[in-house]
């Protein structure tokens, strides 16, 4: 992986990050396609209308279904789903803490009971990578131990311990494998955990940055906590991280949180919120979220966002959308999850041009006002 620094704007950064299948201009959101799929729309949408270069997949679900030999077998997620860029797949950690009544994280790794039929399975950090390999991603991320927000010191202090163990292991296995030709193209992405606690944070930084991975991510955040709370951990954190290596806030979220955690100096980003809330009616725009299934849009001949160009907003009405809603039509699902993500991939994109620009503090101040002048 090669990694540019192209501009700065105070801590926002404007990155380059090239993989072996794909050039990605950060900052960047990247969709969310968990079982190799992102929800409603196929891979000719993710290049042809979102011209996306990096799409998440994760681990946990794919290793259960389809099984990730029989991904490995039909040419890796490239060769099986067919999208020629790049992949980041989660370790599975996440998963393994939201599905805590059927898992039970331990020293060695993560038990747990599959979602699907209940077998026992257990993860440890160099399993997670075996997987990752016969998926051939081209960012993996190491097995994390993620706690809830409140938790205990004592919980905290418990997961920063595992996640710098597992750490270990996992860069060494992942190192000694490169030797031997395996992964040779994959990279390797540590976590800090820490809640928000800024000496576990610190903590948690400084011991994963001093191993030799290629790109850091934040993790443990969004899962509870205040958002003032979130945004103070990042701000603490990113000048921790190393500036030549790409910064990953995981599972975050909004697009305030896109604007304010880009302001912070995070390069890349993940949540399902656009394409969950796009299925449950909310749609997002430059002026704040439109509620579709609402009864006022039901003569309405105006676009989601007439400032959007997105195929959606080129095509049909906010009444057609709110019929197609109401009447639970598939179609739907595909229309609103393309515009959701448009509108992530263009605030991004926007953000990234205004550093570039060094008006990063003007982008966020009108990104601000546009919300407040409907």
């Amino acid at each position: 992986m090669q990694f540019h620094v192209d501009a700065t704007c105070g801590n926002a950064r404007a990155c380059t990050i090239t993989t072996a299948h794909s050039t990605i201009q950060t900052p960047i959101f990247m969709p969310v396609g968990t079982v190799g799929s992102v929800k409603a729309l196929d891979m000719a949408d993710m290049t042809d209308l979102l011209d996306t270069q990096i799409i998440l997949a994760n681990t946990y679900h794919t290793y259960l279904r389809p099984g990730d030999e029989t991904i490995a077998k039909l040419g890796g997620l490239h060769g099986f789903t067919t999208y020629p860029k790049s992949f980041l797949t989660d370790s599975g950690g996440f998963q393994a803490f939201s599905l805590s009544d059927i898992s039970k994280p331990t020293e060695s790794g993560i038990e747990f009971r599959s979602h699907i039929d209940g077998s026992k399975h257990f993860f440890t950090p160099e399993k997670v990578i075996d997987i990752q390999n016969n998926l051939n991603s081209d960012i993996m991320m190491i097995l994390d131990d993620l706690v809830a927000l409140p938790a205990t010191q004592e919980r905290i202090k418990t997961s920063i311990q595992r996640t710098t163990q597992w750490a270990q292991q996992s860069i060494d296995y992942h190192r000694n494998n490169q030797t031997k030709g395996i992964g040779l193209d994959q990279n390797i992405f540590a976590i800090i955990q820490g809640g928000t606690d800024f000496n576990f944070r610190t903590q948690s930084a400084e011991e994963l940055c001093a191993m030799d991975y290629d790109g850091f991510a934040i993790g443990g955040l969004s899962v509870g906590e205040a958002n003032n709370l979130m945004y103070d951990t990042v701000e603490h954190t990113t000048p921790l991280m190393p500036s030549d290596k790409p910064r990953y806030l995981m599972g975050v979220g909004t697009p305030e949180d896109l604007v304010e955690n880009i302001e912070r100096g995070v390069d890349m980003f993940d949540c399902v919120m656009p394409t969950r809330n796009a299925r449950n009616g909310t749609l997002f725009t430059s002026f704040g979220k439109v509620n579709i299934k609402g009864a006022r849009y039901k003569f309405d001949s105006e676009p989601i966002d007439p400032a959007c160009d997105c195929y959606t907003c080129r095509r049909y009405s906010r009444a057609y959308l709110n019929h197609l809603f109401r009447s639970r039509e598939i179609t739907y699902f595909r229309l609103a999850s393309l515009h959701n993500l448009h509108y992530y991939l263009s605030l991004v994109k926007q953000a990234r041009e205004a550093i570039i620009a060094g008006k990063f503090a003007e982008f966020k101040k009108d990104f601000y006002a546009r919300r407040q002048s409907e």
